[in-house]
């Protein structure tokens, strides 16, 4: 028994992007073969590489490293004689009982090495590229999909898929996290994509008015309208981002917070649309949008967007520093008093 092979599993296991988690004895009251300091490398199916000691102590391990990467928390467990092999929760350790005849007490870490997320980034457009360049650095691996896209072109990023067909792109990819980037260059195409991939958050870089735009001809199309009202638009955290590499920023801090346990924030795009697709989809063009009341006690129309089409080359606005910008659906042009003129 080699007592260091954890060391050659680790590094195989991580390289291969595999969960697993590293156990490591703490302390140790004999009669137990295992010994302080001693490691080993245990995978989900229970397969133990190194040494933690006799077979007594094993199920417990297991049964606890199973856990520990069902939800990436770590864990300090003793195992210790008893005539039941019952668990009982501490506070700061995870007791097991152990029956076996050979008594000995084992005090145990059990700490979860988890994969890196894959965040996928749909489109070649500046703000994608930046994405895809800051991604990394927050430990997360990189997607690219884009009509034509080149390996060379993102050199920071795992994986480039050279189409945005859904169907190829959900056989090729799972991601837990897509950034629709593609600002006016196949924006329909690149949400199709997306939302094959059926990820856990789903961001598009759009302002508000052209999302609503775009998420009610998904729902027009076919897509499935529950899927469609989970696309977060406009995307990112409001913090005045201007450039690509400040959008790109904004949009990663929210992807962040999804992936250690925040939900994404509601859209002005998705309220938009859950509540009136139902009654407003058969009576008005998926371009509208929903007439306004005035104070005076009638309706005012408010501008019809322009329709989205595949090849939309409209650029998207950037976020600016004043947030209702961003997030108001129609861009206010002279500013009228209540029923004055």
């Amino acid at each position: 028994m080699n007592r260091n092979e954890w060391i050659t599993q680790a590094a195989r296991l991580q390289s291969a992007d595999q969960p697993f988690a590293l156990v490591t004895v703490l302390s140790a009251q004999a009669p137990t073969s295992g010994k302080a300091g001693d490691k080993a490398v245990v995978t989900p199916d229970g397969q133990i590489h190194g040494w933690i000691g006799g077979g007594c102590a094993q199920p417990a391990v297991i049964k606890t490293v199973r856990r520990a990467l069902l939800d990436g928390q770590p864990r300090k467990i003793r195992i210790s004689p008893s005539d039941e092999s019952a668990e009982r929760d501490l506070g700061d350790v995870l007791e097991f009982g152990m029956a076996c005849h050979s008594g000995g007490t084992l005090e145990l870490f059990i700490d979860p090495v988890m994969p890196s997320a894959m965040l996928t980034v749909v489109g070649d457009s500046p703000v994608a590229r930046a994405l895809v360049g800051l991604a990394p650095r927050v430990g997360l691996r990189v997607a690219v999909v884009a009509q034509g896209a080149q390996a060379a072109d993102f050199p920071d990023a795992d994986t480039v898929l050279d189409s945005d067909e859904a169907s190829q792109v959900s056989a090729r990819l799972s991601s837990p996290f897509v950034v629709v980037a593609t600002q006016g260059r196949r924006d329909l195409q690149g949400l199709k994509a997306a939302l094959a991939l059926q990820p856990q958050g789903l961001w598009f870089v759009a302002s508000a008015r052209k999302a609503e735009v775009l998420m009610q001809s998904l729902v027009t199309s076919g897509d499935d309208p529950q899927a469609v009202a989970r696309i977060v638009a406009p995307a990112g955290a409001i913090i005045g981002a201007q450039t690509p590499e400040e959008i790109a920023l904004s949009v990663l801090t929210s992807v962040v917070a999804a992936r250690r346990g925040r939900e994404p924030m509601a859209s002005t795009a998705q309220a938009a649309l859950t509540a009136p697709m139902a009654s407003s989809a058969s009576s008005e063009a998926p371009s509208s949008v929903a007439a306004a009341s005035s104070c005076c006690g009638g309706s005012k129309k408010a501008a019809v967007a322009p329709a989205a089409t595949a090849s939309d080359a409209v650029a998207v606005p950037a976020l600016t520093a004043e947030p209702k910008a961003a997030l108001t659906p129609v861009a206010a042009s002279a500013k009228s008093s209540c029923c004055g003129g």
